[in-house]
């Protein structure tokens, strides 16, 4: 199966597209990616100076634009935009800095023809840097 590139099923685009690739994907379940950062990223230069670090609430954002590329691969919401409605359970474990590559998971774990609820994490070198829970409206 070839996987779609993130830009062909988000409406994010840059400077707020934080899933450079698609790695595995079960329409409407779950699915895995990557993001890279390169220390480019407008973010950096204000969070901190002299100690660079990826906000914890935008590796929360790259896990829901995971969880909506599983979601978005599903027929059934084709065409349609997943908009956040919550975040639960928010654990911040390990500083992400420039250069660092994200492995982002998420997994629905409800969907109904008007929201949802999942699960998701990012890890680098294998480690947990964040874990949350996720809950959506489609709209």
């Amino acid at each position: 199966m070839i996987l779609p590139a993130p830009i062909d099923i988000l409406p994010h685009r840059d400077p707020f597209l934080f899933v450079d690739e698609i790695t595995a994907l079960e329409p409407g379940v779950r699915a895995s990616g990557t993001w890279t950062l390169t220390g480019d990223e407008a973010f950096f230069g204000g969070h901190f100076p002299g100690r660079p670090t990826l906000p914890g609430v935008l590796m929360c954002e790259a896990i829901a634009q995971m969880g909506a590329i599983a979601v978005l691969t599903d027929e059934r919401y084709a065409g349609k935009l997943p908009l956040f409605g919550g975040l639960d359970k928010a654990r911040f474990r390990r500083q992400v800095s420039p250069g660092d590559t994200l492995t982002l998971e998420a997994e629905m774990t409800r969907l109904s023809a008007r929201a949802g609820k999942g699960s998701g994490r990012a890890l680098h070198d294998g480690e947990v840097a964040v874990s949350c829970e996720l809950m959506f409206v489609i709209v």
